[in-house]
């Protein structure tokens, strides 16, 4: 299996950061963005430290019923372990690799408000423009700021639950932003501004209205703000037509059905192929594992901004009633101690994606069944943090003061409490 040392993903960001990020901006007077990532140390993390994640992730898949996995951990100071576990499906034990597209799910909110932010930097779009002045059809959110879809601010319900038996049914459709955003503004809304509240509708109605502001397409908006500059050749919001994840290689995905109440762990069914409308610029993003933590580590960095006000997480709201204080959201982000990035799923595929910015350190991972919901993803990845944070010292290097307020023990105890397919033995 191919292995992506920690070197090369720091010199690909830093060389294609360095030569891309001197885009032309909608003003044509803002400066162009800079980002030097941290120094990685090269070579692989120590091999206890790599049979700890390898095992993790090996008993995520078992508990979600996923045949595949990549899995992409970075510490600047220690090493990096990037490898694929697995085989791509049940049927086809062609062996996971590290090259393998996927998509990325929720992370896709992170490049949406990437690029509201972009265009706000450059004065073609005002964060507290109402969205009724980009979207027909939604006076009733005339309340409802750009920056509210962003933040998920806007009180606005989900579509998820009432879409997903239809985009497992019918892959292959393709779905109109609007239409889709129409289940989760059909729900019972909360005051705007008031509170977080998880919304796919938000984001669909974001990306409707940037692409409006500019007469662009969001995937043309995604590669001018946010690939092209970053150096994120496998990255892109994929047309609407049905298809597998590109670059070939595709990660395959699935979703387990039932049959009495018992998932049938052994007989998933692929969905690899499907329109990325059914995410859109909520979690239609294809990537790989090496573009996916070049990302969101920059992102974390907020290497695309341009302007340094205003901070797009500076003002985080709690995630959840009830959830601890070091758990919080804003900007289209996951904050999770210090670090940055968000996790999610679209069908097939459960992924995740955090980032450090004091360090650099950095966590990334996929898996190929997405049954097990959304929060498993970001379980996961918490408890590979936990694993690599602890990472010695490379020959020369220091480690950072850097703690997470959680343990490795935490989040395995709710990988193996939210499993759905039996766990091993012993």
């Amino acid at each position: 299996m191919r292995r992506i040392t920690g070197r090369r993903i720091g010199a690909l960001v830093a060389g294609a950061v360095a030569a891309a990020l001197a885009l032309s901006s909608c003003s044509g007077t803002a400066a162009a963005p800079s980002y030097s990532p941290k120094p990685q140390v090269q070579g692989g993390l120590p091999s206890d430290t790599q049979d700890q994640i390898k095992a993790a992730v090996q008993r995520a898949m078992a508990a979600s019923g996923s045949s595949g996995a990549i899995v992409g951990v970075w510490a600047p100071w220690g090493g990096s372990y990037v490898e694929g576990l697995g085989t791509v499906s049940v049927e086809d034990k062609t062996p996971v690799s590290t090259d393998m597209s996927f998509r990325i799910g929720d992370v896709t909110r992170l490049m949406t408000c990437d690029v509201l932010y972009a265009l706000a930097d450059r004065d073609a779009v005002e964060l507290d423009a109402s969205i009724t002045e980009y979207v027909s059809g939604v006076p009733d959110l005339q309340d409802v700021t750009l920056l509210d879809l962003c933040n998920g601010t806007g009180g606005i319900g989900s579509s998820q639950a009432t879409a997903m038996p239809m985009w497992l049914s019918n892959p292959d459709r393709q779905w109109e932003p609007k239409e889709l955003a129409s289940y989760g503004l059909a729900q019972n809304r909360t005051p705007p501004h008031t509170g977080y509240r998880d919304s796919d509708a938000g984001y669909l109605l974001l990306g409707q209205a940037l692409e409006r502001a500019t007469g662009q397409t969001a995937a043309q908006l995604i590669r001018q703000y946010v690939t092209a500059p970053l150096g994120l050749g496998s990255t892109s919001l994929p047309g609407p037509q049905a298809a597998a994840p590109t670059p070939s290689p595709a990660l395959k995905g699935s979703y387990l059905t039932q049959v009495d109440g018992a998932y049938q762990c052994a007989k998933p069914t692929d969905i690899t192929v499907s329109s990325s409308s059914n995410g859109y610029t909520d979690s239609g993003v294809v990537s790989t594992i090496a573009d996916l933590g070049r990302y969101v580590q920059a992102e974390a960095a907020q290497a695309l901004r341009v302007k340094k006000t205003p901070k797009r997480f500076g003002t985080p709201l709690p995630i959840a009633d009830g959830a601890p204080s070091w758990y919080q959201t804003t900007g289209g982000a996951k904050l999770v101690g210090s670090m940055i990035g968000q996790h999610g799923g679209t069908p097939g595929y459960l992924t995740a994606a955090y980032s450090d910015p004091a360090t650099g350190f950095t966590v990334a991972v996929v898996l190929n069944d997405s049954t097990v919901g959304d929060a498993f993803a970001g379980d996961l990845a918490f408890e590979l943090a936990a694993i690599a944070s602890k990472a010695p010292a490379g020959k020369g290097r220091t480690a950072p003061e850097f703690a997470l307020p959680f343990t490795s023990d935490d989040y395995a105890k709710a990988v193996d409490g939210a499993a759905i397919c039996p766990l091993p033995q012993g």
